[in-house]
């Protein structure tokens, strides 16, 4: 995890734990920022695992860029094994190139996920703050207060790594009431 800011469990006793357990990950991409958060999920209970946020320097080429934005996103998947994983969606761009330059970062990350078969959920960004807060349009601050509240192991959370750990939560909730998501496990 060489790559990318990292805050986690690491212990001996979380990773035994783990394989009893459906490990999540969300996901934030951006390119300037990726957010990523682990969760496990048992049942109704979740817990949190790790989060982080992999910020490839700036001025470099955009190829360069993308390269550790996979490199990163690699090394956590597999130091942590998710199963699946709950990515934000685009919800809007300020201009055509930011929303190349985020599509660029999501189809990097997309296609690592994808490459180690992990299965991948999209959810809207509204949704996942709906399901967090109780309203589409919670300010950044509420759902990280939201995201500390229903994973208090978590500590401080930056606001990229909060939305990742957000999708995530959401994903668990939606594979409860959802079983065809529940038969992704096998």
């Amino acid at each position: 995890l060489n790559s990318c800011v990292h805050q986690g469990s690491d212990s001996l006793y979380g990773m035994q734990r783990m394989a009893l357990q459906t490990i999540l990950m969300g996901l934030d991409p951006g390119l300037q920022r990726t957010g990523w958060g682990v969760i496990a999920c048992e049942g109704a209970r979740i817990s949190w695992i790790a989060h982080g946020v992999i910020a490839p320097p700036p001025k470099l080429a955009l190829p360069e860029r993308l390269g550790l934005l996979a490199s990163g996103l690699i090394d956590v998947l597999e130091f942590y094994n998710p199963t699946e994983a709950a990515v934000e969606e685009v919800f809007m761009a300020k201009n055509a190139q930011s929303a190349l330059l985020l599509g660029h970062a999501r189809g990097a990350a997309l296609s690592i996920l994808a490459r180690h078969q992990v299965h991948v959920s999209e959810y809207a960004t509204r949704h996942i703050k709906k399901a967090l807060v109780g309203t589409g349009g919670a300010e950044k601050d509420q759902v990280a207060f939201m995201v500390r509240r229903l994973l208090p192991q978590s500590g401080t959370v930056s606001a990229d790594a909060a939305d990742a750990l957000a999708a995530a939560i959401c994903h668990a909730a939606e594979r409860r009431s959802n079983p065809r998501l529940m038969a992704v496990k096998a």
